[in-house]
């Protein structure tokens, strides 16, 4: 018996307000969204000649200014609609999470990707036969890569040289390419106190306006950005830290903040007298643990704080959560509260506190602290703009830096490991039958894209650089890339131009993942917006 289908109007599935794309027009509006995010960070991406990237300005809400070229900077601030831009902006954070550089080329490659679908798909290819292209083209060029991979591993010099090239590489791009040799050494030297934690927390910025960029340098120790108190000790050998989060402020009544009822005055004194004697109570405390320097993160009133100095301590207020916290790890101590049980607490050591000055401010550097991983770039420039962008370009340095001295294969740069993944994805594009060999080429063509936006960005002719870079590529000439300074096919071998495996590697499995989910998106359903109330 034939069940009668129903005649009646389409049932509301979705709440009202709703609204559904299918087909099509989800595809292209995610394709649309995706290329959009990808064109805005695109000309950011490779060195110019003689100078760094394209930069963006972003200006937030309130007023605060972001001058930057750094990827994820850019697409975390920026404020986006389309669901597969966001996409793009997660694998960017990932990034730059995992490798700390990269952010730029990883949105690139998969907007290259995305744009070379676009065409397989208006060609009546099917999503998944495209996805399933891509995988083997991905797989291939993974694999070139490896083969192509150097590692130094196990001499130490050549690891150097190999972490000073990278760095330079790296910094070509931001903002310090003019200064790149300088700030180069200076990643590379504080990345090996680091013996092989990728835990940048050892390494501290310190930032004053002043001076040029070349006037930067690397400090042993830790700094604090306070200075010291009237009639305390200048020079502390030997330290021995206290590093307290309490209040110091209680020898006096706060008469704003509390309710007395009294008869006199001298109560309100013998109230104040009890206050104080509280408060040498809990110095006393302090003093029981057998320090000569103490830290608190909060205020220190004028009676404690000459208590300290009578007892030749040196005492050091309002020191901020992250100076604290930082303190803390550099010196191996901890952050305190109570003082009852000496026993129990964990003090911080280190060979010498002094007072030191950075241009015109005073300072407290920590000498030869328990963690000898411990060091400190002071970064000084014109303005807050230029410091805030040379610590996010020399950032990405140290986080490629420590990441290579763990995975110590290195590839060649200059756009050579894109041509040879692509040339490496052309050959088996030749071994596979039907239609998904259209999707291994097209792999193949935004690997070759990648090269192309450094020479446009450049002010070059990209068509004719790419052109010749895949004629000596075809010729056995592996280390071919683009000398960006001459405008030139060059030999980035005898360039030293360097970049870390483990960046490419991730940026392109990055990249591959993120334009497949985009592809096989057929349906885009955004919730309705949430009613004001009446």
């Amino acid at each position: 018996m034939q069940v009668p289908r129903y005649q009646g109007p389409a049932p509301h599935v979705l709440k009202r307000d709703t609204s559904e794309e299918k087909g099509e027009e989800a595809r292209m509006s995610s394709f649309i969204g995706a290329l959009a995010l990808c064109d805005l960070v695109k000309t950011t991406l490779g060195p110019k000649v003689l100078a760094d990237g394209m930069d963006k300005i972003l200006q937030s809400a309130n007023g605060d200014i972001i001058v930057t070229n750094d990827g994820a900077t850019i697409l975390k601030s920026v404020s986006i609609d389309n669901a597969a831009a966001k996409i793009l902006v997660d694998i960017s954070k990932t990034q730059d999470d995992e490798i700390g550089d990269g952010t730029t080329s990883v949105c690139c490659l998969a907007g290259e990707l995305l744009r070379e679908a676009e065409k397989l798909l208006d060609a009546k290819i099917h999503p998944q036969i495209v996805v399933s292209g891509y995988r083997i083209a991905a797989n291939a060029a993974q694999k070139a890569l490896q083969d192509a991979a150097m590692d130094h591993g196990a001499n130490f010099e050549q690891l150097k040289e190999d972490l000073f090239y990278i760095a330079k590489t790296t910094l070509s791009s931001k903002l310090l390419a003019q200064s790149r040799d300088h700030f180069a050494k200076i990643a590379v030297e504080a990345v090996l106190r680091l013996k092989g934690s990728t835990n940048l927390d050892h390494i501290q910025f310190i930032k004053k306006t002043g001076g040029n960029l070349s006037d930067s340098y690397l400090d042993e120790g830790f700094i604090l950005e306070k200075s010291l108190g009237v009639g305390q000790p200048k020079r502390v050998e030997n330290a021995k830290i206290l590093i307290a989060n309490t209040p110091m402020d209680t020898d006096k009544i706060k008469v704003y903040g509390a309710r007395v009822r009294v008869d006199s005055y001298n109560k309100v004194a013998e109230i104040e007298e009890a206050e104080q004697k509280k408060m040498m109570e809990k110095c006393q405390k302090i003093l029981n643990h057998g320090i000569n320097c103490f830290v608190n993160r909060q205020l220190i009133y004028n009676r404690p704080e000459q208590f300290f100095t009578d007892h030749g301590i040196m005492a050091i207020e309002h020191a901020d959560f992250d100076g604290v916290e930082r303190l803390a790890l550099v010196t191996g101590g901890e952050v305190v509260s109570t003082f009852d049980h000496p026993e129990l607490v964990k003090l911080g050591h280190c060979g010498l506190i002094e007072e030191a000055m950075i241009g015109e401010d005073r300072v407290i550097r920590f000498s030869n602290c328990a963690a000898k991983e411990a060091c400190t770039i002071v970064l000084r420039g014109a303005n807050k703009q230029i410091l805030d962008e040379a610590e996010r370009s020399l950032h990405d340095a140290l986080c490629v830096l420590s990441q290579t001295v763990n995975h110590s294969k290195v590839v060649y740069g200059g756009g050579s490991a894109e041509m040879l993944m692509a040339k490496a994805v052309d050959e088996a594009a030749k071994t596979i039958p039907g239609k998904q060999s259209l999707a291994v080429e097209a792999f193949a063509r935004a690997l070759r894209a990648i090269p192309g936006i450094v020479a446009d960005n450049a002010g070059f002719d990209a068509t004719e650089l790419i052109s010749e870079m895949r004629a000596a590529h075809q010729k056995g000439e592996m280390e071919a890339g683009i000398d960006i300074h001459n405008g030139r096919i060059g030999n980035m071998a005898k360039l030293h131009v360097l970049e870390s495996f483990k960046l490419k590697s991730y940026m392109v499995s990055s990249a591959t993942e993120a334009a497949e989910m985009i592809i096989r998106v057929d349906d885009i359903i955004k919730a309705a917006p949430r009613r004001r109330e009446e």
